[in-house]
């Protein structure tokens, strides 16, 4: 009896124990479903950030319908499930009048996302938001550059970003890790490969204008992958040259035989902390922003037969309104590619710069070049980039445009035949230079400097029929080169380059060509001038520097305010041979019109 009794009171015992273990198993296969689900949600939200910052977040569902309908600013992530792309700011920069961020992101949205800067308060959660200035595809891995208003004051400078809202639509933003804000006075900003080298851009360098530095000051340091959240760089070498802007280093062994593995690691230059430093010091690394680009594979137009024979490259801001007539006019002399590169133009050039490609079929590109004060490496960075599809580039100014005057050459038969300018003049000169001349390889032509003409407003059919008066001297020259004949360093001081040993520069005879520049036009377009010059080594005009400079017009001070008589200064010499050369070739025969004008109608 007290043996079954025993046994009864066992079985009770024992009879929860299989729920008890069927609970465990249960709460362990949950426990892993939702570290998993955590795992997954890890790389969508950033948590391990010690400072929440607004990152632009954009769901992808409004780039596939406009009329998509989002509740509410309160819709969680998972309302957006697979839609959400996130972009990551991967660096700022300080400019005196605006702040730049570099983010990576889908090119998609840079088409369809309006975009709001976010700043936040130092001292709380409060924040401001502003429109940005401009939003611009950016490099060759779908990046995107965004200028944005300064902060306003007590404000932080880390300024992130939203998507803009619009239609009820509001599209959440999350943390940024890079909370870096560099100075544009001290940062290396870009990269591109040249062979088995890399040439690197950068400011802070310190290096004196117009010659060859020592190399031995600096290296290029290279980063594992293509952003360092931890700022650390893993390889180096040394550089080879180095002048005003511009560093050129070997790449690392790893990736020399095949240099487009390089492509979008980050970089910058290592530097010696002063100036009696010995070599093998530990060397200073500069800020950087700067990701290695290759220019055979960003924006480069397949050429079917070779080369083209004559290129130009220039650098603007806000000159969108000139463009079709020099354009117009320097294609009937023979250029075939035009590289636009574009420092901060807030003028609609992108979208003249588009008809002029689909309307007139004029082969022109535009290159987002947000750098300012560096047009010197501007143009070594041109001079890269067309060395792949040119034999020849004239580096020029919208306001400057060749002409070939009508009366007879002497002594120089070769270059054309008298008469007016043929059509494509300008192409046959360089072509004929390099079948009968090799070894010349930049060409220097003088330039004569126009005034307002006694004009009081902008003259309707463009400036070459508009100014006839100029000065009586010429000032100075610009220059046609080789891509390929440059100097290793790339040193030039924008209106000429320095050349490898071997080849040598000519000047061309003024009867042969020369340069109209129309560099004093009606006040209200020169005053333009005193809002910045693009030059590195050239004072801004607001500055009590250089004043006796050839750089700054005769007699103005540093204020934009117009002086007496300005529309009959530097005015010497009447000279119509551009302006009848024009209307003569030009103009509609029923209309009268200028090609230019037609396209304002």
């Amino acid at each position: 009896m007290d043996s079954s009794e025993q046994r009864r009171k066992r079985k009770r015992i024992l009879r929860p124990s299989a729920p008890v273990y069927f609970f465990s198993v249960r709460s362990f296969v949950l426990c892993f479903g939702f570290l998993i689900f955590l795992f997954f949600l890890s790389y969508q939200i950033p948590f391990n950030s010690s400072v929440f910052r607004p990152v632009l977040v954009v769901s992808s569902l409004s780039l596939l319908s406009s009329s998509s309908d989002l509740s509410s600013s309160s819709e969680s992530f998972q309302d957006f499930g697979s839609y959400l792309l996130a972009l990551q700011i991967e660096g700022r920069v300080l400019f005196p009048d605006h702040v730049l961020l570099l983010v990576n992101t889908n090119t998609l949205i840079v088409k369809n996302a309006e975009i709001e800067c976010v700043y936040a308060r130092n001292t709380s959660d409060v924040i401001v938001k502003e429109k940005a200035f401009s939003v611009d595809e950016y490099g060759e891995s779908g990046g995107m550059l965004v200028r944005c208003p300064l902060p306003p004051a007590n404000y932080s400078s880390v300024v992130n970003l939203r998507k803009f809202r619009r239609n009820d639509v509001n599209v959440m933003y999350m943390g940024s890790e890079n909370q870096t804000v560099n100075s544009w006075e001290n940062v290396a900003y870009a990269a591109t490969l040249d062979g088995n080298t890399v040439v690197v851009f950068a400011k802070g360098l310190n290096l004196r204008p117009q010659r060859e530095s020592d190399p031995s000051q600096f290296s290029c340091h290279f980063g594992l992958g293509s952003f360092q959240k931890d700022g650390r760089f893993a390889l180096c070498t040394k550089a080879i040259t180095a002048a005003q802007e511009v560093v050129r280093c070997s790449l690392p062994l790893s990736v020399r035989k095949s240099p487009e593995k390089a492509r979008g690691i980050r970089i910058t230059i290592g530097m010696l902390p002063h100036i009696h430093a010995k070599a093998q010091e530990k060397h200073m690394l500069l800020p950087s922003v700067a990701k290695i680009s290759d220019l055979k594979s960003e924006g480069w137009k397949n050429i079917e037969n070779g080369k083209y024979d004559l290129c130009v490259c220039t650098m603007v801001w806000n000159q969108a309104s000139a463009l079709r007539e020099w354009i117009t006019y320097h294609s009937w002399l023979g250029v075939e590619r035009w590289f636009i590169y574009d420092n901060n133009s807030d003028d609609n050039i992108k979208d003249v710069i588009e008809k002029l490609e689909t309307e007139n079929n004029y082969n022109v590109t535009r290159h987002v070049w947000p750098w300012i004060k560096t047009q010197e490496a501007g143009f070594s960075h041109c001079a890269l980039r067309a060395k792949q599809e040119c034999n020849w580039v004239s580096f020029m100014d919208v306001d400057e445009y060749f002409y070939f005057p009508y009366s007879t050459p002497s002594g120089h038969q070769s270059f054309r035949t008298t008469g007016y300018a043929e059509q494509h003049s300008l192409r046959s000169l360089v072509a004929n230079l390099s079948s009968s001349s090799p070894r010349i390889a930049e060409i220097r032509t003088t330039c004569h400097s126009f005034g307002p003409s006694g004009l009081n407003s902008a003259p309707s059919q463009g400036i070459t029929v508009g100014y006839t008066c100029r000065l009586k001297s010429p000032e100075r020259h610009k220059s046609i080169i080789r891509p390929d004949a440059l100097d290793t360093t790339l040193l030039n001081v924008v209106h000429h380059f320095h050349l490898r040993k071997g080849f040598r520069y000519m000047n061309l005879p003024q009867s042969t060509a020369v340069i109209n520049h129309y560099k004093y036009q009606v006040w209200e377009v020169f005053r333009a001038k005193f809002f910045r010059r693009v030059a590195t080594y050239v004072a801004d005009w607001q500055k009590n520097q250089n004043e006796g400079s050839r750089d700054r017009a005769p007699g103005l001070g540093t204020e934009a305010i117009e002086p007496p008589n300005w529309p009959l200064q530097f005015c010497e010499v009447w000279d119509t041979g551009l302006r009848d050369f024009v209307l003569s070739n030009f103009a509609d025969l029923s209309t009268g019109l200028l090609p230019w004008e037609r396209s304002s109608f």
